[in-house]
């Protein structure tokens, strides 16, 4: 009967039923076998409900949604460009930094890919770099971002791994903080990268521009204090997360519609529904997974999990290059909340097992998950920028395969020197 029952969910999976309503029925099935009330659930659905730190999840989903909808991508570039378009690879450098910091505040690298393709990609040509190079930078650089605060990634693997009860602190503030420097070696070393591939045909530089940069600033003025909300509101104490994220969203809403009047108020209800629908399907898929959780842990699932992995990997080193290898596999088939909400609760224990700090696990799994999204063949922003740029998916391949490479090097250093995400929190 329970083989049965399992045949029936993954079939109901392969046909496209909705995600929570295969996690909803695996953990009823579970709780029912093990004579447990279901009315379990509704109370793990409550005790999500009842988490302080959550607010701030559609708080900087409205706000990214925002920023995505007026022209901040275009203030942003040139505003980076204006301080950094003088150096070797300049632009490329520029493309990194923007995309990152656009990704870190909409939370959906798809979106940067869609926002920034149209003013990075042809820059990128008319400046002198070769067509290839110019669509594997713009459709890697779309997940760039993903570690830095505030990162919506971050803030849901915080609040799950805050529910798996570890007892270590896994506050979301250190995870803004983790993320910092891995974040910035991977810029530093796909900047490097991209003054090693232009060397046999340098981009010409371009001077710096006072005039320029104070322009640029002027015409940034508005939304240059926005990471302030976020850095320094929180690191010094000034403001809880979802204080920060009030502030934010609310700052974002006047300089948008008010100031730059980019957003007109009739449309503003048509952003604020996209937002919603987007937050209350991770909300929806969040309840039930906890609630599944719950019953994992009732069932000893992550011990008997551990158990195996020990059967097999007696190595911390061995146990994290499978780990980095299935997080590869598993981003280029789930889109990135899924992934975190349906594996963290499983590899969180186990982790924990082999000595794997926590906030270092979620730097980890985050890494890789950006790595996910453009790797072949089914890498989510490989079919994005495909369509974005009409270009075949196997160019599309050719193209990003070289920053992959780059990235994956940044990866193994994140991943087997834990120093880099926690230094600042240790």
């Amino acid at each position: 009967m329970i083989v049965f029952l399992v045949f029936i969910l993954i079939l109901f999976a392969l046909l496209g039923a909705p995600l929570f309503s295969i996690i909803i029925a695996a953990a009823m099935m579970g709780f029912y076998i093990s004579d447990i009330d279901l009315s379990v659930m509704a109370i793990e659905l409550y005790r999500i409900a009842d988490t302080p730190i959550l607010i701030a999840l559609p708080l900087f989903t409205f706000a990214g949604y925002m920023l995505s909808e007026s022209n901040t991508s275009g203030r942003l570039v040139r505003l980076t460009q204006a301080f950094f378009g003088w150096m070797p690879g300049g632009l490329a450098i520029v493309a990194f930094i923007v995309c990152a910091l656009f990704t870190a505040f909409t939370g959906a690298s798809g979106v940067t890919i869609v926002a920034m393709g149209a003013l990075l990609y042809p820059a990128l040509k008319q400046a002198g770099y070769k067509g290839k190079f110019s669509l594997g930078l713009v459709t890697t650089s779309g997940s760039l971002g993903l570690l830095l605060p505030p990162s919506l990634p971050l803030i849901l693997y915080g609040v799950i791994a805050q529910q798996m009860s570890s007892g270590q602190d896994i506050s979301i503030e250190k995870l803004f903080i983790a993320g910092i420097l891995p974040a910035i070696l991977m810029i530093i070393l796909l900047s490097l990268w991209s003054i090693w591939a232009n060397r046999k045909n340098p981009v010409p530089l371009t001077s710096f521009s006072l005039e320029k940069a104070l322009s640029a600033i002027k015409e940034s003025i508005w939304e240059i204090p926005l990471p302030i909300f976020v850095f320094t509101g929180i690191y010094s104490g000034f403001f809880a997360v979802s204080e920060a994220a009030a502030v934010t969203a609310m700052y974002v809403l006047i300089v948008e519609v008010f100031i730059y009047k980019e957003i007109q108020l009739k449309k503003l209800t048509a952003i604020i529904r996209e937002s919603m629908v987007m937050v209350g399907g991770i909300l929806l898929i969040l309840g039930v997974s906890l609630a599944f959780t719950n019953y994992l842990i009732d069932a000893e699932a992550p011990m008997k999990l551990f158990k195996i992995c020990q059967a097999f990997v007696t190595s911390k080193l061995v146990f994290l290059i499978l780990l980095n290898i299935f997080l590869l596999i598993l981003g280029a088939m789930l889109d990135i909340f899924s992934a975190i909400i349906i594996m963290v609760p499983l590899m969180l224990p186990v982790a924990l097992q082999y000595g794997i700090d926590p906030i270092h696990l979620g730097i980890i799994f985050l890494a890789n998950m950006q790595i996910g999204y453009f790797t072949p063949p089914v890498g989510m922003n490989l079919f994005i920028a495909g369509y974005r740029f009409n270009k075949p998916i196997i160019e599309i391949y050719k193209a990003t395969i070289p920053f992959m490479l780059v990235l994956l090097l940044a990866v193994l250093i994140i991943t087997y020197w834990p120093w880099l995400s926690l230094v600042f929190i240790s």
